[in-house]
């Protein structure tokens, strides 16, 4: 198989893409509304316009949708208590940890570039602390580097500043929401997107919102495709 492009750095999304944390989103989210909006179903139309952007904008967003009678602030203050349970508690989705550490060893400089502020991050991954000390640079929306959110490119150019300023052509991302996607493709980079399987069904047959290549899981992902080293046959 030709590849792709040659990559020389990987740019990574977390929630939804490393950690299973779109679960705990959505969890958090049903109750709420079962509790404020007599039991209004948090459907994936309205999720999938929220993954990806920061907090504040992702409440907003689900308080106007849903007229819920409370302000944005108070909104996060109650998630932010369930959240704190529920976070820590999280797993490292499929075929992750195997394509880090094979980056990592072999050298190709990586970074995380999420949406959640560094406090959300630290929570999130708690428990994983040994894999994502793997990551050159972690970049989070908080970073005041950061002046606006996923559609737009800022996390990844920063993250990309972070990585020495490489040639966008060569840093991949990974990405599973449609905001992400966008996001990347606005950076003026590949993007490797990996939806779950209700996103992909509310987009048109085919459609790829920009991505470079779109794949079911991280497990699927051959790095020979975009020219970084095969995995190692103990890495299976």
């Amino acid at each position: 198989m030709s590849s792709l492009s040659t990559i020389t750095h990987c740019i990574f999304d977390m929630d939804g893409l490393l950690l299973d944390t779109e679960r705990v989103y959505t969890e958090v989210t049903q109750e709420i509304l079962d509790e404020y909006a007599n039991g209004a179903k948090f459907t994936w139309d309205v999720k999938s316009k929220l993954m990806g952007r920061t907090g504040e904008e992702s409440a907003r967003m689900v308080v106007e949708t849903y007229k819920l009678p409370m302000s944005v602030e108070e909104y996060l203050a109650i998630t932010a208590k369930v959240q704190h349970e529920k976070f820590p508690l999280v797993k490292v989705l499929d075929g992750v940890d195997r394509l880090v550490r094979h980056l990592h060893k072999h050298k190709v400089p990586i970074a995380v570039a999420t949406s959640s502020t560094r406090p959300k991050f630290d929570l999130k991954t708690s428990r994983h602390q040994d894999l994502f000390a793997l990551f050159d640079h972690i970049v989070c929306g908080d970073d005041p580097a950061i002046k606006f959110g996923k559609p737009s490119p800022d996390l990844f150019l920063v993250a990309q500043n972070r990585l020495g300023n490489p040639p966008a052509a060569g840093c991949l991302v990974f990405e599973d929401a449609v905001n992400g996607v966008e996001a990347g493709v606005n950076a003026k980079m590949p993007v490797v997107w990996i939806p779950d399987e209700n996103i992909r069904n509310l987009s048109l047959d085919g459609e790829t919102h920009g991505a470079t290549l779109v794949i079911n899981s991280m497990a699927d992902f051959d790095p020979v495709a975009f020219g970084l080293p095969a995995f190692d046959d103990q890495d299976a």
